[in-house]
């Protein structure tokens, strides 16, 4: 009876240690979700609003003006795509108004798109430019106007922009656009000099600030890079403010990644470049790229190739940039981890059945039982074998009697009696082994793809990768209280713990009290773990223990001495 308070008691001190302490390192390790796409005011659902960011520009934060007035202050090229509105800066040659038709800020119907890039003096600066090394050569400058051959770039429709030095050569930026986000860029040189001059193409990428989205052991978020085959989501935002970060590297890309978006300077993938990510003024940040100068005598010229990539981290999109038009690794900028090899397919199969549903959440349900179905052999022998344990429990509690002060001795019988009854004491956890790469490969799905940002289930589940919003402790919003991290359950929560306790209802009785009391109080323990995190996973977790109620209750027939109390 002592050993049983003590073990309860254990067992209370962990369950706290769960669910104060657990919340102090998941963000860290393991973030659970997006943030709330809604929240419940007075009983009713209510679109939350963009999340702020900070200001701080790549110019003085006195010259930080109204984007509109900034965008008015120079001539400008439309940009219009099936996936991209915004313009192009005459003044420097600048990409830096660039919006994302496809995608919204909030799941509010007059939300607006998602604005990618933004110009230099205006809030959240982010912008991309190209030009060449002054390295004997007078390139153009910074603040130079470029003379436009069209008023709109388009698909199918490029736009060229030329301009001239007092040195006899004359610049060139042909700019395409794609139906996704891929711009190509190629920039040439004409030597109408009396003088060889080296020519040495670059590309930059300017943001203001950090990501807003924080950057995680799981999840990375910040200056990326792929260089010599291998994808780096090394330095982050500190080791760039310590010093620049560079690189030299045949093929790859560098750039700036958060969790749905990129920006990517793609030079060359057969050229021999030098990447760098630096700090500046003002917290801004800079990656930029230049490829080997080569030597133009009068009367050439050079043109040289490289792709700027500012859009959604699309899974299919990345695919195909990468499988069809030679990026080497574009699709490593979802971090997909170690289990990448389960991920995707994951990923890809979930994706087909919604394009079929036309619902992420009935897509997470038929996955769930797909997996179940799948697993079902297996569940069978797992049973079986819990049938076999159970009928030798009497014997093993006689051998641990037995030999209780000879160890070793109790071992060598346990095994002995294992095999004398073909008894397989692991069989029992395969299944369970199995699902915890698969559970981990939907929550990364949840966490990284685009494809489930925003994404509704029924009634106020207006994205599922983001938590429950109906919380129960507020009364769905009618008392005017936000709960604690740790209390915000809401109804899919509670729903979750309620699959768990009816199904360790079923499995069978421990003959420990000790054991009893803990899974008891189990179901409630991992229901406020659980609340935090994407209602999708719930959802899986939900049609997991249900399945597994109707599993449990076929197999109980088939193996009735599963039910029998354990003989003493």
């Amino acid at each position: 009876m002592k050993n049983d308070r003590q073990n309860f008691v254990l067992f209370a001190v962990i369950a706290a240690l769960i669910l104060f302490g657990w919340p102090l390192i998941q963000n860290r390790f393991f973030p659970t979700a997006n943030p709330p796409a809604t929240k419940m005011v007075d009983g009713k659902q209510v679109a939350l609003p963009p999340k702020p960011g900070a200001d701080p520009t790549a110019d003085s934060p006195a010259a930080v003006r109204d984007r509109r007035v900034v965008l008015a202050e120079s001539p400008r090229v439309q940009i219009e795509t099936p996936t991209l509105r915004g313009s192009i800066n005459l003044r420097g040659a600048r990409i830096d108004d660039l919006v994302l038709v496809g995608y919204k800020e909030t799941v509010a119907r007059n939300s607006d798109p998602i604005r990618l890039l933004s110009p230099a003096g205006a809030p959240q600066a982010y912008f991309a430019g190209f030009g060449w090394r002054a390295e004997g050569l007078t390139p153009p400058a910074a603040d130079a106007v470029w003379t436009a051959s069209s008023q709109k770039l388009a698909p199918g429709q490029p736009v060229m922009l030329t301009t001239t030095n007092a040195t006899g050569q004359r610049f060139g930026i042909q700019l395409a656009v794609d139906d996704g986000y891929m711009f190509t860029v190629r920039q040439t040189v004409q030597n109408a000099g009396q003088r060889p001059v080296p020519v040495a193409a670059y590309g930059y990428v300017n943001r203001s600030g950090v990501s807003k989205d924080p950057d995680s052991w799981t999840i990375h978020t910040g200056p990326m890079s792929v260089a010599n085959g291998a994808a780096n989501y090394k330095p982050d935002f500190k080791d760039v403010d310590a010093g620049p970060q560079r690189f030299t590297t045949q093929g790859g890309w560098l750039g700036f990644t958060d969790k749905y978006w990129l920006t990517a300077l793609i030079p060359d993938q057969a050229a021999t470049f030098d990447g760098q990510f630096r700090a500046g003024a003002n917290s801004a940040y800079q990656a930029d790229f230049a490829v080997q100068p080569r030597v133009v005598a009068p009367g050439r010229s050079l043109t040289q190739t490289s792709r700027f990539f500012a859009g959604a981290k699309e899974v299919r999109l990345l695919d195909r940039y990468t499988d069809d038009q030679g990026v080497a690794k574009l699709d490593y900028a979802i971090d997909w981890g170690w289990f990448r090899i389960v991920e995707k397919p994951i990923f890809y199969y979930l994706d087909w059945i919604f394009r079929h549903v036309f619902n992420f959440g009935i897509a997470i349900i038929l996955l769930t039982l797909t997996i179940r179905l799948l697993l079902f052999p297996i569940a069978q022998r797992q049973f079986a074998s819990m049938a076999a344990m159970r009928a030798i429990q009497p014997k093993m509690k006689a051998l641990q009697e037995r030999y209780k002060d000879d160890k070793v001795r109790m071992q060598q019988e346990v095994m002995a009696l294992y095999k004398q009854e073909k008894v397989n004491p692991l069989a029992g956890c395969l299944p369970t082994l199995i699902q915890i790469p698969i559970f981990y490969a939907l929550y990364k799905v949840l966490m990284l793809t685009i494809e489930m940002r925003h994404q509704p289930f029924v009634g106020w589940i207006k994205d599922l990768s983001a938590p429950d919003p109906a919380t129960i402790i507020n009364l769905f919003g009618l008392i005017p209280f936000t709960p604690p991290h740790f209390l915000a359950i809401g109804v899919v929560p509670v729903l979750l713990g309620i699959s768990m306790y009816f199904q360790f209802k079923l499995n069978p009785q421990a003959m420990d009290e000790t054991q009893k009391q803990v899974f008891a109080f189990l179901p409630w323990v991992l229901m406020f773990v659980m609340a935090p995190f994407a209602v999708g996973l719930q959802v899986y977790w939900i049609t997991t223990n249900c399945v597994s109620i109707l599993q449990q209750r076929l197999l109980y027939a088939r193996h009735p001495g599963l039910k029998e109390p354990v003989k003493k």
